[in-house]
């Protein structure tokens, strides 16, 4: 029999708050037996650090009412009942519709985001107050099969000084799974499609810098054993796993920021919801300074407009998107014809 509802005490303004978790002894991972409240333990453990991540901006939850194992779906609009200290958003999506997406401003927040069956938060390159305008450039590096974590680290060091030479101050995190977020604060003034151009900026560059190690092929079968510099997660609603955001994989990892300094020995799969709060407590957040200087992207859209002049163009948008001026033609999902 489940065990009945309990109730978490969660720090935060005002002397925090009581949040309740109904079904606290289901097992969210069968492989750790990590169990809905523990999940829910983790939130509140690690909430200011998460909330400094990924506070203030339009969330997308993906939600598994029974597990990592079972049915999943992604929430755009906030779940129905929200207490008055979780707040929404109204944003707009590629296809210039609107929605309201939930807002975090308190770890309580999160916390009954876990109530809610949440185990993955993905969060807007944007603020609530300005979803229009990233204030953060964002690069997936995405090893393909045949490489690992071990050929996303050279990567990320090499893009680290590719975007230091266009004057942006780099922080990285573990993907959760294999890869790497390299992230740069940005000056909240230039919409998506420009830092998407940033973005390819870079890629392209690091990808002349290591031509053998990394690609921008957009399509599967071009990519080879290299790690993909998947430019295309800088596109409006296209969000990947926030900072401290949990991962529905069997170890119960965590998405989780690291210094510069030990990238080169880190062991991703260490970082789980058993294990960062502690790592947390005891040296602190390597993105606590994240946003205090923010850079332009004017740098890399001049690298853009230089590889435009030479005959470089547009990239493909995910298929989803309505047709943009100067893409490619488009085939789904790869070059390949389907029989």
């Amino acid at each position: 029999m489940a065990a009945k509802a309990t109730t978490i005490s969660v720090p935060g303004p005002n002397g925090g708050r009581e949040v309740r978790i109904s079904s606290p002894d289901r097992v969210l991972w069968p492989e750790s037996g990590f169990t809905k409240l523990d999940l829910a333990q983790y939130m509140t453990a690690v909430g200011p650090a998460f909330v400094a991540a990924n506070g203030d901006r339009p969330l997308a939850l993906q939600r598994f009412p029974g597990g990592i194992d079972g049915e999943q779906f992604f929430s755009k609009n906030p779940p129905k009942g929200a207490p008055d200290y979780v707040r929404d958003v109204m944003v707009v999506y590629p296809s210039a519709r609107s929605h309201p997406q939930m807002v975090i401003d308190e770890p309580a927040g999160a916390v009954w985001a876990v109530q809610m069956n949440t185990i993955v938060f993905h969060p807007w390159p944007s603020r609530a107050g300005n979803s229009d305008n990233p204030d953060q450039l964002r690069i997936d590096l995405d090893p393909q099969p045949g490489t690992d974590f071990d050929d996303a680290v050279p990567a990320a060091l090499a893009l680290r000084d590719v975007l230091a030479e266009a004057g942006l101050n780099a922080f990285v995190k573990t993907s959760g799974n294999r890869g790497l977020h390299v992230f740069a604060p940005i000056e909240p003034v230039r919409e998506f499609q420009d830092v998407r151009h940033a973005v390819i900026a870079a890629a392209r560059e690091l990808e002349r810098r290591m031509p053998e190690q990394v690609t921008t092929s957009w399509w599967k079968e071009e990519r080879g054993e290299k790690v993909f510099v998947d430019f295309n997660q800088a596109n409006r609603d296209r969000t990947m796993a926030g900072a401290y955001s949990p991962r529905a994989l069997p170890h119960a990892p965590v998405s989780t920021p690291i210094t510069w300094d030990e990238l080169p020995t880190v062991d991703p799969r260490a970082f789980t919801v058993q294990t960062v709060p502690a790592r947390l407590a005891g040296t602190g957040d390597p993105w606590a300074a994240f946003g205090e200087y923010p850079g332009t992207i004017d740098a890399l859209l001049g690298w853009w407009q230089r590889d435009l002049d030479s005959g470089l163009g547009e990239l493909p948008f995910p298929p989803d998107y309505p047709k943009m001026p100067g893409e490619p033609p488009r085939v789904q999902p790869s070059r390949r014809k389907m029989d």
